[in-house]
């Protein structure tokens, strides 16, 4: 009987031994401590838009851990001018205008390295409606107004500048759904882009 408790002793400390010796699974809260840093990343986008070429002008900007993982925020708006149709020739000229925001989260690969990747999606909501240009603000009259829902991933190939800034060029697609404005799409409203950013916080 004393040499079973003795083997089964002898089995339990090989046993916790193996478990001690084993490799630390990586985790955010290894050791206890989480690095956390934050940047933000002005952006413009070209894209279609309406089968034109749209540009887009926002950026995201958000909390980043462990060098990896950022949570944070964004919005996008169309900048330049881009016709809408017109239902009879004597209207006055209309023009689209389109914004879109949400929740927005990145990882990035090998971030200390001087050239790396990082993918992410942007998802949320936004607007698109006709108004005339070239006018005050209190004279625009905003036509056709519609929300819809949008989902937006994207990868960017990103390069350090200094420790605490970077540039990155990358692509997107833009998937629209739930709009209702005359004369134009979900379709239409949905496409790809390129973009070049900025990015300057602590990474």
């Amino acid at each position: 009987m004393r040499k079973t408790k003795l083997f089964l002793a002898a089995a339990a400390l090989l046993l916790a031994h193996s478990g001690f010796a084993q490799q630390q699974i990586e985790s955010l809260h290894n050791n206890g401590r989480v690095r956390v840093g934050g940047f933000g990343a002005p952006t413009i986008k070209f894209t279609t838009f309406d089968d034109k070429m749209g540009v887009l002008l926002g950026g995201y900007a958000g909390v980043m851990l462990n060098s990896k993982l950022m949570l944070g925020a964004g919005a996008y708006a169309l900048v330049n001018n881009i016709e809408a149709p017109r239902t009879n020739t004597s209207d006055p000229a209309l023009y689209w205008n389109m914004w879109y925001t949400g929740f927005v989260p990145e990882y990035t690969f090998k971030s200390n390295k001087l050239f790396h990747t990082a993918v992410g999606a942007l998802i949320g909501g936004g607007g698109v409606m006709k108004n005339e240009r070239y006018k005050g603000y209190d004279q625009n009259t905003t036509q056709d107004y519609s929300g819809f829902f949008v989902a937006e991933p994207h990868v960017n190939f990103e390069m350090n500048i200094t420790s605490y800034l970077r540039i990155g060029i990358g692509g997107s697609y833009r998937f629209v759904t739930g709009s209702s404005s005359q004369g134009i799409t979900d379709q239409k409203l949905s496409g790809p882009a390129a973009h070049f950013t900025i990015k300057a916080g602590k990474f």
